[in-house]
């Protein structure tokens, strides 16, 4: 049995630390391209959440993103493309919700 506080969550961490340790990809890349892999398996919109506000630090503009998705299109399709945009949104919707709410509890 899966032990721990979070153990997904904390196994999740584990995977992540193991594949940035072993690529040599700047981080704007990496990021690109784990939201791309996001996209082609139709990630819902939590998984874009971990990505997506990293990306913006290291540097990836909305027009990154936007021709991510026209780059990927023919190959994952439509539909697919269109979910993506919706979750990256909601994603974006929820990161600035939580800054906000950090920034305001700081001030507090």
């Amino acid at each position: 049995m899966a032990t721990g506080q979070a153990p997904v969550l904390e196994a999740l961490t584990d995977i992540n630390a193991v594949s940035l340790a072993r690529v040599e990809l700047d981080p704007a890349t990496l990021l690109m391209v784990r939201i791309a892999a996001l996209v082609a398996v139709d990630a819902p919109p939590a998984s874009y959440l971990l990505h997506v506000a990293p990306a913006v630090e290291s540097g990836v503009k909305l027009d990154d993103v936007q021709d991510l998705l026209v780059a990927v299109a023919p190959i994952v399709g439509a539909p697919r493309v269109l979910r993506a945009a919706a979750a990256i949104t909601e994603a974006l919707g929820v990161a600035i919700a939580l800054t906000s709410e950090a920034g305001s509890e700081a001030g507090a």
